[in-house]
């Protein structure tokens, strides 16, 4: 890809040209013209040339694919940075692999600071289980460790660390040698962060925007709130990513409203919404995801964070005070909870008003088809995660273990969800799954479930569009005259239409189909390799070397 040598500039006018441009406006564009950090017009080659003495700077995509850039529905910045700077135990292949290397990053950081790590996910080992207290002590040497589970509902602590928290053993979830759950686990969340320093959770941000950015990723939702992080946590990423180049980042704040007053407060923080991670339950890994039947492997049916009466008044004071509410629920009881919650408020404020305000619920994996219809009726988005699936469905997956194959076989519907009309919007809930967006599409399209699969198109307009329509915006996330100009340049192979009546076996490369070819995400298939990344007009990456 080549270019002038133009200087940089906000206001600059840019010409993209021979290469392919991804674009309901003109289904054949091979050109672009960015003014003003919006989309200005896209065509063809030939009207391109008209354009080319008009304009600050020429880009030759040299047959490169241009896309809006992705929006990542769902992600914890600081906790991805972290992950990303310190201890990775998603490569543990067994346990005694996970302490080998807690004791090797141990060994090769100074003693003063905490020990952050991430992603074990025991169901993965021959041993079944997470280290003991006795043994993450030994591996740490003394020091204070904080290593919660892959999906960060759980975490295995050492006890150097719960010496930093008085009354701990006390709390609900705590468990003396095995994995902390809900109040126990929140207790120490907040004493692992709070114990890194300003520039350690600043350079964290730093990493996890420069890595979005490297993914074609313009755009993420951040999930924070006081059971997951702190205000100041909160607010200093929102000021980081304002003052420098990179994506942009939308928060959301996870503590209920009762009143104007609680609205007032999470607007002061910069927040775009009362939602994200305000628990209704956990999750199926940590076996806190709410159900109306108990666990296939465990005697119970999870944890209940919130019931229809809290949610009906969440939603309900968001909804007068204009504020986007949202929750995260995974099992069918606290979807369930969440349905007659929202029924509830919609008949106290109007149907119409909640349906207007576009509530949001995250992660919605264990969907009947009466909450699927409850979504529709009432406006809610689905924010998902088809990278769970991947992850975990499956007849031999951690799903399965968990719920059995059958309940596990209906778990993230997304075909039945767009069926009956309901708003998607994708996400990695990163660290606990990576930051991937054309992964992310590919889990989509090639679900463990065929009956769920979406195809590629419906994958990719749900990881772009609709992140900007979960947050109540209709102008962005499309390649289209007006719409704001954050968009990512991918060298990928020949751009593909898949059949309509066959959504994952058939493609066309037929052009008569008036359709914007995308990438073949076939399992298998490279994946594209993003170039170059744009926000409002503005570069925020370069892949080195092009």
């Amino acid at each position: 890809m080549t270019e002038s040598t133009a200087p940089q500039s906000e206001h600059r006018t840019v010409l993209l040209r021979g290469g392919d441009v991804h674009s309901p406006a003109d289904p054949f564009a091979t050109a672009m013209v960015v003014e003003r950090g919006h989309v200005a017009w896209v065509g063809s080659e030939g009207a391109a040339d008209a354009f080319a003495s008009g304009v600050d700077e020429v880009i030759d995509l040299e047959g490169a694919l241009v896309t809006p850039a992705f929006t990542d529905a769902h992600v914890h910045t600081t906790s991805t940075g972290l992950a990303l700077t310190g201890l990775d135990l998603s490569g543990a292949r067994t346990l005694g692999d996970a302490l080998a290397l807690v004791r090797a990053h141990v060994a090769a950081h100074p003693a003063g600071r905490i020990v952050l790590g991430h992603g074990w996910d025991a169901t993965r080992w021959p041993e079944r289980r997470p280290p003991s207290r006795a043994e993450l002590d030994e591996a740490a040497a003394g020091r204070p460790v904080y290593l919660p589970r892959i999906d960060v509902h759980s975490a295995v602590v050492t006890t150097a660390l719960l010496d930093l928290v008085p009354g701990v053993t006390a709390m609900a979830g705590y468990h003396p040698e095995g994995a902390l759950t809900g109040a126990a686990h929140h207790a120490v969340r907040a004493a692992a962060h709070d114990a890194v320093s300003p520039a350690q959770r600043a350079d964290a941000q730093r990493a996890a925007l420069r890595h979005a950015a490297s993914l074609g990723i313009g755009t993420v939702h951040e999930c924070g709130g006081p059971d997951i992080s702190d205000e100041e946590d909160f607010t200093g990423l929102l000021k980081l990513a304002a003052e420098q180049p990179g994506p942009r980042v939308f928060g959301y704040w996870a503590q209920q409203v009762a009143d104007e007053k609680d609205a007032r407060r999470v607007r002061e923080l910069g927040a775009v919404g009362a939602a994200g991670d305000l628990f209704v339950d956990g999750s199926l890994g940590s076996h806190t995801a709410c159900l109306h039947e108990p666990y296939a492997d465990a005697p119970h049916t999870g944890t209940a964070h919130l019931d229809a009466g809290q949610i009906a008044a969440h939603v309900a004071a968001c909804t007068e005070a204009g504020l986007q509410a949202g929750f995260h629920a995974i099992g069918d009881a606290a979807l369930s909870a969440v349905v007659d919650g929202v029924r509830a408020a919609a008949e106290k404020v109007g149907v119409g008003r909640v349906r207007a305000a576009r509530h949001r619920v995250e992660h919605a994996e264990m969907l009947t088809p009466e909450t699927i219809a409850a979504f529709a009726e009432l406006g809610l988005t689905a924010s998902v995660q088809p990278a769970f699936d991947a992850a975990w469905g499956g007849e031999e997956g951690m799903y399965a273990e968990r719920l059995g194959a059958g309940r596990a076989a209906g778990l993230n519907p997304y075909a039945a969800l767009l069926r009956a009309g309901v708003p998607l919007a994708f996400g990695s809930d990163s660290p606990v799954t990576p930051l991937d967006p054309w992964g992310t599409v590919r889990a989509a399209a090639f679900h463990r479930t065929l009956d769920h699969r979406v195809s590629v198109r419906a994958g990719f307009t749900a990881h772009t569009r609709g992140g900007w329509r979960a947050m109540g915006r209709d102008d962005a996330g499309t390649l289209v005259p007006g719409a704001p100009a954050d968009y990512a340049v991918w060298r990928t192979d020949e751009l593909l239409v898949q059949a309509p009546d066959d959504r994952v076996a058939r493609w066309s490369t037929d052009p008569r189909s008036g359709t914007p070819g995308l990438p073949d995400l076939s399992p298998g298939a490279d994946l594209p390799v993003c170039l170059r990344t744009v926000v409002l007009g503005q570069t925020v990456y370069v892949r080195p070397n092009e």
